[in-house]
């Protein structure tokens, strides 16, 4: 992938004055910078005092509303968006942020660090919305968020930051239209993106950007993993995984990732490390993590070790972490049960291999090998009891 060149930057007039951007103060930076750390290390008390901190020597200026409000996001994102006693906290702090930023820009116009924090706080209200089906609230929040980030594109020239929401988009817009066509009409009313333009912006502010690199890296290693470039996915997953060892949803992605590579030594080492900070009950690490973990370790186990006692107790706790957040849906889930019905079947148990592949049965997909697979044997297996 080559890097982004300066006719992708939108360049920012010379009667623009920088003078006085905090979010471009290399002083506030250098400051913050532990503090950005410990939130996406799950440090969040470290991270938010330091936040509050700023926000008493600048209580008009949107930065530390919108920081506190990234670390209710971050507190989010290791549950897959499921929990919600967070929302209350991140839509306040995200509300703070625009009523803020929107008296700085009323003031000037020309306020592009405004239109930056407007954006910015209208996308991730955006992105909580469009995660509660609350898809009105979505569509308005968005529709903000791309009028400032228009105005914002001024700016891009001075800073990576400012480039981060046009790359958002840009991939996006069209990953949405592709993969969501219910969505289609209201897309309908924004302007074209451009997937592969997004990608080397996103890979630019990656590397460039001090606020939103980890957010830019986060998005990227998403991408890559779904598109099938698990080398790449892997490469950035392993870069967030090593800088932030204790955030529970870069690790449990990195873990992924490793397995589906075939690098088992390294999984199992990671899924470990998973499960013994989740018994520590370290912020973040809860049942999703110890779900991924526990299927991980039992499959190794499985196979490489052939040590099926020790298979059979993961792929247990792979069930158990699935019913904690019901996902009995989950191929974790489905996989667990299938995997403990092959051992009991390779251990000639064949009356509880026939109870895990009845569970099978039901929770697989009619097309689906797992369901044929549980299906021929049940057949073959009827008068076992």
């Amino acid at each position: 992938m080559r890097n982004i060149n300066v006719a992708e930057v939108s360049v920012l007039p010379k009667a623009v004055a920088v003078k006085g951007m905090l979010l471009l103060n290399k002083d506030i930076q250098y400051e913050l910078e532990g503090a950005v750390d410990n939130m996406y290390n799950f440090k969040y008390e470290r991270a938010e005092k330091q936040f509050r901190s700023l926000g008493r020597r600048y209580p008009n200026h949107p930065l530390p509303y919108f920081l506190m409000g990234l670390s209710q996001w971050w507190k989010i994102v290791p549950t897959n968006i499921e929990t919600k006693k967070y929302d209350e906290a991140f839509f306040a702090y995200m509300d703070s942020t625009i009523q803020i930023a929107d008296k700085m820009y009323e003031d000037d116009e020309k306020n592009y660090e405004a239109a930056f924090f407007l954006a910015a706080a209208y996308g991730f209200t955006a992105r909580l919305h469009s995660e509660r089906s609350n898809w009105r609230k979505a569509t308005v929040a968005s529709k903000n968020a791309l009028d400032f980030m228009e105005i914002a594109k001024a700016g891009n020239g001075l800073s990576p930051e400012f480039l981060f929401g046009e790359a958002l988009f840009n991939y996006y817009s069209i990953w949405i239209h592709e993969n969501y066509p219910f969505l289609r009409p209201v897309l309908a009313f924004f302007p074209d993106g451009d997937k592969r333009l997004g990608v080397r912006q996103l890979s630019y502010v990656a590397n460039n950007g001090f606020y939103t690199g980890t957010e830019a890296k986060f998005f990227l290693m998403k991408i890559h993993a779904n598109g099938d470039n698990l080398n790449e996915a892997l490469k950035v997953s392993r870069d967030l995984a090593l800088k932030y060892p204790d955030n529970a949803y870069f690790q449990r992605y990195y873990a992924r990732l490793l397995f589906v590579n075939g690098q088992f030594s390294m999984a199992e080492r990671v899924s470990l490390d998973i499960l013994e900070k989740l018994d520590q009950k370290m912020p973040g690490y809860e049942a999703i993590s110890g779900r991924y973990a526990s299927y991980i370790l039992a499959y190794i186990n499985q196979n490489k070790y052939r040590d099926f006692e020790k298979a059979k107790a993961y792929y247990r706790n792979s069930i158990m972490f699935a019913e904690m957040t019901n996902e009995r849906d989950s191929g974790y889930f489905v996989n667990s049960y299938l995997n403990l019905a092959r051992i009991s079947k390779q251990e000639n148990d064949l009356s509880t291999a026939k109870r895990y592949y009845t569970v099978v049965l039901k929770a697989s997909e009619k097309k689906s090998a797992s369901y044929k697979e549980a299906k021929e044997f049940l057949k073959k297996n009827r008068k076992v009891k």
